[in-house]
């Protein structure tokens, strides 16, 4: 279990130069909305214990160079949990955080909704998730960090609808508190690490690097958007550059390439070459610094699929989707619709590397509903709000990798291919015996110069210094 910090603990490893917002003031009658018996008692108490008089504190501090909004619960009051006073100072900080336009960090610690406010405590989660709805309107950043515990309404609300959510490790997270959980349900699965197996936290920090990734988070999501006119993800310009006009950028010559195939089956070895660089490559060559998110959502998540938020000139921030050259997984694919939707709430274009021999087809990937995941990706990047660009870097098989690619805007390197199918499985549905299977690669026109010519890619782009 992770050490239980209180609110100003919590807010003093986040950040520096915490300023309390004004508290909002609701008067009760004795003992509550419920007449609690022993209700304000309890109140007493907790607050002799505190020091605080309220579960929840409500300030901004400067997070690395970044002023934020601060959500931090005070779990030894009364758990940590939500009553009315508790969301009329959190609908409070929200509302300062648009005024003033500063994203939003919660530090969440809680039991769930106060018992001894019924109801009327309960539907402080509708209010909750209606100020963080409106936050994302704003177009504002919202990051939780997940303390011990984190269950019930807390976690149903700030917690898991935050645009990027953090873990101490250790920590209880779920929306089953301990004590109401089945008498025989696993504890391991009530855990941050557990939930970022699962799709649902993006990292898990300790807490002596908190501060640095909330830092890097909060310059990441608050710094200016590339502009249209400027590059987008260093390996091609914005189409909306000069006039319309579309003019490749070189990779760095480290990344390195062969010149172009001379038949679509050499297009083909040379994107199946253990030598050729992957998509981690490209992102560190092009990023100063990036920041990864996790997860679907949805129960799973894919190493295969790289997502997340990178620096790219000038300190722009470039959001990025990249495959790995595994075949994709439905949770790859969902989470690369969640980043390109979080981007386009928060202004920053998106760049995407295609790199897969197709999507994964097993039977726990149809179970994992595999079709509907492609399918949200696709809209997701036909929908978008802000610029995809898209750079094809080795294998582009069918659908799985089409998915993830912007129509009018996707370019190729040297070492890549894009295929309606495998020339493999081609020739398989075909009939063909294996010794026709290069001949159907070259049939297929599947190399980066045939792309171009039929229209299927804007160019190919080439290395620096080859």
């Amino acid at each position: 279990m992770t050490e239980r910090f209180s609110a100003r603990e919590a807010i003093a490893l986040a950040g520096d130069d915490f300023r309390e917002l004004p508290v909002p003031m609701r008067e009760f009658t004795p003992d509550g909305p419920l007449s609690w018996q022993g209700y304000d008692d309890a109140r007493r108490r907790a607050l002799t214990r505190t020091g605080e008089d309220e579960s929840v504190v409500c300030g901004t501090a400067v997070i690395g160079s970044t002023r934020a909004v601060l959500i931090a619960f005070e779990f030894g009051f009364l758990g940590g949990s939500l009553g009315a006073r508790t969301g009329d100072r959190v609908e409070a900080a929200y509302t300062h955080a648009r005024a003033h336009r500063l994203p939003v960090v919660s530090l969440v610690a809680t039991g769930g909704s106060r018992m001894q406010e019924g109801m009327l405590a309960l539907t402080q989660l509708q209010r909750v998730a209606r100020q963080s709805a409106l936050a994302r309107e704003a177009g504002l950043p919202q990051i939780a960090v997940l303390r011990d515990p984190t269950t019930g309404g807390g976690w149903a609300t700030l917690g898991a609808g935050a645009d990027v959510t953090l873990a101490l490790p250790g920590a209880q997270v779920g929306f089953a508190g301990s004590r109401v959980r089945p008498s025989d349900a696993d504890p391991a699965a009530y855990t941050a690490e557990a939930q970022m197996a699962a799709g649902a936290v993006d990292a898990v920090v300790r807490e002596e690097e908190l501060r640095e990734t909330l830092a890097l988070w909060l310059t990441l999501l608050t710094a200016p958007a590339a502009e249209a006119e400027g590059e987008v993800g260093g390996e091609v310009e914005s189409e909306a550059a000069s006039g319309g006009k579309v003019e490749p950028v070189s990779p760095p010559a480290a990344l390195g390439a062969p010149g172009l195939p001379a038949t679509g089956w050499d297009a083909v070895r040379h994107a199946r070459s253990p030598e050729r660089p992957r998509a981690a490559a490209y992102l560190d060559a092009y990023f100063s610094r990036r920041a990864a998110i996790g997860g679907d959502r949805c129960g799973g998540s894919d190493d295969g699929m790289l997502c997340g938020f990178g620096s790219g000139p000038a300190g722009r921030t470039v959001a990025y989707a990249a495959q790995c050259g595994t075949a994709t997984r439905p949770a790859g694919y969902r989470t690369a619709a969640r980043l390109i939707r979080l981007a386009g709430r928060l202004g920053f274009p998106v760049l995407t590397l295609v790199d897969t021999p197709g999507a994964a087809n097993d039977a726990q990937a149809e179970r994992q509903g595999a079709g509907s995941a492609i399918a949200d990706l696709f809209a997701a990047v036909a929908t978008a709000r802000t610029p995809v660009t898209t750079l094809v870097i080795g294998e582009g098989g069918s659908g799985g990798a089409l998915a993830l690619a912007a129509p009018g805007n996707t370019w190729a390197t040297p070492d890549s291919y894009f295929s309606v199918i495998a020339p493999e499985l081609a020739a398989a549905i075909l009939k063909r015996p294996a010794s026709e299977v290069r001949d159907t690669a070259d049939q297929l026109r599947i190399r980066p110069q045939d792309l171009v010519e039929l229209g299927v890619i804007r160019g190919i782009v080439e290395h620096a210094g080859r």
